[in-house]
């Protein structure tokens, strides 16, 4: 028996690097995968290997929201899409600022508030966030808005497991090295 074989897995950011190759292995495993990702395009690749592919932009609270009426309560979320920011405080910008913020850490609390109540109805699940050492961990020249909207995902994550491993919901971060 494959290691996944009956648990959901939904994938955010599937379409290329992390999000793909996760969906892939997820795959491999014996999940039901569902792919999600803003680019049409990129998700053709996943049509043959995964259970199902979606269009969704995680940013989009609406799409989030309505991507759960559409889908199975996952048993995995996977946590992948982010922007890196390139630049030191003196040359970032609100709106850069605030697009970090949106896609790199807000994304994660609407789709790990989407996903909660289906695991606890389940008796658990697991939520695994992509983070970077490019954050409260350690600073990394040239990121600082990035390394910022990561310091947030560490601590939501850490938030969120507090509240509710008693639920039997396991989450996670990896914190990817940073070049």
């Amino acid at each position: 028996m494959n290691k996944l074989e009956g648990k959901i897995a939904l994938c955010t950011a599937s379409g290329q690097g992390i999000g793909l190759a996760t969906a892939k292995a997820f795959a491999a495993a014996g999940a039901y995968v569902i792919a999600t990702d803003i680019n049409e395009n990129s998700l053709k690749e996943l049509q043959h290997i995964v259970s199902e592919t979606h269009l969704l932009d995680v940013t989009d609270k609406k799409e989030i929201k309505a991507i759960f009426t559409k889908i199975q309560d996952p048993d995995i979320l996977f946590n992948c899409a982010g922007y890196v920011h390139d630049g030191t405080i003196l040359n970032s910008t609100d709106d850069e600022w605030d697009f970090a913020f949106s896609l790199n850490a807000k994304s994660m609390f609407h789709m790990i508030k989407a996903v909660i109540p289906g695991m606890i109805k389940k008796g658990g699940g697991s939520i695994i966030n992509i983070s970077s050492v490019s954050s409260s961990v350690k600073g990394i020249p040239s990121r600082f808005i990035y390394s910022a909207s990561k310091s947030a995902v560490l601590g939501m994550t850490k938030s969120v497991s507090a509240d509710f491993v008693n639920k039997g919901i396991r989450i996670l971060s990896i914190n990817g090295a940073h070049k």
